[in-house]
C-alpha cells in the first residue's frame, strides 16, 4: 500500500475514492440506481468543487508539475474544471501536499480531512517558487498566508513561522537600565563608642526612642537614638551576643548568642523571664513574626527553630540546609520564614507545615544577609559573589547587584528604596533598589585606637523614621549616618548612561 501511495498523486487517490463510493446513489423509491454518464459527471464536478475545491485550486510548484490530460475552461463559479472518467485514468495533482511512508487512504473524505491536507505546507524553497510562479486573480489563498504584494522572500519567513509569534525571527533589542531614582547621599555625623569587643547586631525599639546593641564582649546595651548615650547595659549572655530584636507586641527584647542561649528579657524589669533551650550549637540570628507571637532562630547546627514566645515550646524544627543558618527573617505573607545559610542556599519555608517550599541554589557562596522590601513582595540576599533580588512567593530571580566584592555581612533598605550593604572590609554601599544602580560608596574611618584590620561591618539598621543608619563594627563603636540635606540632583547628579545591562548567569 505505501508503495501505491507514493507512485500516485493525491489527485489520484482522491478522485479513485470517491469513484468507488459514489458510483451508486439512492433512488426516490429508497433503491439503488446506476447514474448515467452525464449525471455521473455533474455529480463529480460539483463533489470536487464543494469539498476539495481549496486543495486543488493551490499554487502548483515546478518540480510537483505534471499534466496529465488536458483541461477544460473555467466553469460559471469561476473555478477550473476538471475532465471526468472517459474509460482511462485520470491523475490529478494536488500541490502543496508532500507525501510520506504514513501517509493514508481515507475512504470517504471529509471536508475537514481535506482542509487538513491543504496545510500540511512543503519546503520554503518549493513555496518561495510556488510564489514566483502562481498566476494572479482570483486564486485560494490560505488562512494567514501574505498578501502576493510581499516579497517572495518575506512571504517564505512568514509562512514558515505559520500563526505562531515570529518573535524569534526579529533581531531582539538588547536590554538597558532604566534611569536610577535619585537619592541623596549619607553622611557620617555621630560616632558612638562604649562596647568593649565587636558590636555584632543591632535593632532599633518601635517606638524610635532607643536602639540595643549585642557585643563581643557579652553585654546588651540600650542607647538613647537621638543623643546617643548609654541607657543600659545588659549582663547574662556568657559569650558573644550574636542577634537582638524588639517586640512590637509586648515589652519585649529577645537575644542570642554564640553560647547557644536564647533569651527573653522584660524591659520594665529589665530582666530574662524566658530561656529557650533546643539548638546544639551557636545561634546565629533572630527574627519575630509580625503577628503572631512566634520566634524563630537560626543556628551553626544547621537548623532553624520556630519557638512559641508564650510557651517556650518549640513548634518545629526547620531542617534541610547543609551547613550553619546564618540569617533568618519572617513576614505576614506566605513564605513567612526565608533563611539563608553558609551552605550557598536560600530556604522559603511554610511556617504551617515546618517544611520547604522553595530552595534557591543560585549563590555560589555563603549568605549571610537575607532583607525583605518593606513595601514590595521582593527580597534580597547578600553573599561574596554578588548581592540578588527575588520575587515572592516563589523566589524569581529579579537581577543582581554586581560590585561590592567582599563577604557582605548585613543588608537593610528602606521604604524609599535605599539598599545598603555593609561588608567584613568596612566599606558599605548604598543601591537604588529598582535599577540595582550604586549611587554611592563608603568606607568610614576606624576610631582611634583601633587597627585598620578592625575595619568591618557586622549589622546595619535604618530607624524607625528611616531618617537615620546606623551600623555596627569591628571597631566596637556604632555609627550613625543621615542623608545630606544640603545635597541636590546638581551637585550629585547620576552617573547614568542608558548602557546594555551584562546579563551574568545567576
Amino acid at each position: 500500500m505505501v508503495e501505491e501511495v507514493q507512485k500516485h498523486s493525491v489527485h489520484t487517490l482522491v478522485f479513485r475514492s470517491l469513484k468507488r463510493t459514489h458510483d451508486m446513489f439512492v433512488a426516490d423509491n429508497g433503491k439503488p440506481v446506476p447514474l448515467d454518464e452525464e449525471s455521473h459527471k455533474r455529480k463529480m464536478a460539483v463533489k470536487l468543487r464543494n469539498e476539495y475545491g481549496p486543495v486543488l485550486h493551490m499554487p502548483t510548484s515546478k518540480e510537483n508539475f505534471k499534466e496529465k490530460g488536458p483541461q477544460n475552461a473555467a466553469d460559471s463559479y469561476g473555478h477550473k474544471q476538471y475532465p471526468a472518467n472517459q474509460g482511462q485514468d485520470v491523475d490529478y495533482l494536488v500541490t502543496g501536499v508532500a507525501l510520506t511512508a504514513d501517509t493514508k487512504i481515507q475512504r470517504m473524505p471529509s471536508e475537514s480531512a481535506a482542509q487538513s491536507l491543504a496545510v500540511a505546507l512543503p519546503s520554503s524553497q518549493a513555496r518561495a517558487d510556488a510564489n514566483r510562479t502562481a498566476p494572479g486573480g482570483n486564486e485560494y489563498r490560505l488562512p494567514g498566508a501574505p498578501d502576493r504584494s510581499q516579497p517572495a522572500a518575506m512571504n517564505s519567513i512568514v509562512m514558515e513561522a505559520g500563526n505562531s509569534k515570529n518573535s524569534a525571527l526579529m533581531a531582539k533589542k538588547a536590554p538597558t537600565m532604566p534611569k536610577p531614582q535619585w537619592h541623596p547621599p549619607w553622611k557620617l555625623y555621630r560616632v558612638i563608642s562604649g562596647h568593649l569587643g565587636w558590636v555584632r547586631c543591632i535593632a532599633v525599639e518601635p517606638g524610635n526612642q532607643w536602639f540595643v546593641t549585642g557585643s563581643a564582649d557579652r553585654t546588651i546595651k540600650i542607647w538613647d537614638l537621638a543623643s546617643g548615650k548609654l541607657k543600659l547595659s545588659l549582663t547574662g549572655h556568657i559569650s558573644t551576643v550574636r542577634g537582638v530584636i524588639v517586640s512590637t507586641r509586648s515589652p519585649y527584647l529577645f537575644s542570642c548568642g554564640e553560647d547557644k542561649q536564647v533569651k527573653c528579657w522584660d524591659l520594665e524589669y529589665n530582666k530574662v523571664i524566658r530561656h529557650y533551650h533546643g539548638h546544639l550549637s551557636a545561634v546565629y540570628g533572630l527574627d519575630l513574626h509580625p503577628t503572631i507571637d512566634v520566634l524563630v532562630t537560626c543556628s551553626r547546627d544547621s537548623t532553624a527553630r520556630i519557638w512559641d514566645v508564650r510557651t517556650k515550646a518549640s513548634v518545629h524544627t526547620l531542617s534541610g540546609h547543609t551547613n550553619a543558618v546564618a540569617t533568618v527573617r519572617c513576614q505576614a505573607a506566605e513564605p513567612q520564614i526565608i533563611t539563608g545559610s553558609h551552605d550557598t542556599t536560600i530556604r522559603l519555608w511554610d511556617l504551617v507545615a515546618g517544611k520547604t517550599r522553595v530552595t534557591l541554589t543560585n549563590h555560589k557562596k555563603s549568605v549571610r544577609a537575607v532583607v525583605l522590601h518593606p513595601r514590595h513582595y521582593t527580597f534580597a540576599s547578600g553573599s561574596p559573589d554578588n548581592i540578588k533580588q527575588w520575587k515572592f512567593p516563589d523566589g524569581s530571580f529579579i537581577q543582581n547587584l554586581s560590585g561590592h566584592n567582599a563577604i557582605i555581612n548585613t543588608l537593610t533598605v528602606n521604604s524609599d528604596g535605599v539598599l545598603v550593604s555593609g561588608a567584613d572590609n568596612g566599606t558599605m554601599h548604598l543601591w537604588d533598589w529598582r535599577t540595582g544602580y550604586n549611587f554611592q560608596r563608603v568606607h568610614a574611618a576606624v576610631q582611634p585606637g583601633s587597627l585598620d584590620s578592625e575595619s568591618g561591618i557586622f549589622a546595619c539598621a535604618f530607624d524607625q523614621s528611616e531618617s537615620r543608619l546606623l551600623t555596627a563594627e569591628a571597631d566596637k563603636t556604632i555609627k550613625v549616618y543621615k542623608e545630606d540635606d544640603t545635597a541636590t540632583e546638581e551637585t550629585h547628579p547620576v552617573s547614568w548612561k542608558p548602557e546594555i545591562i551584562k546579563r551574568k548567569r545567576f
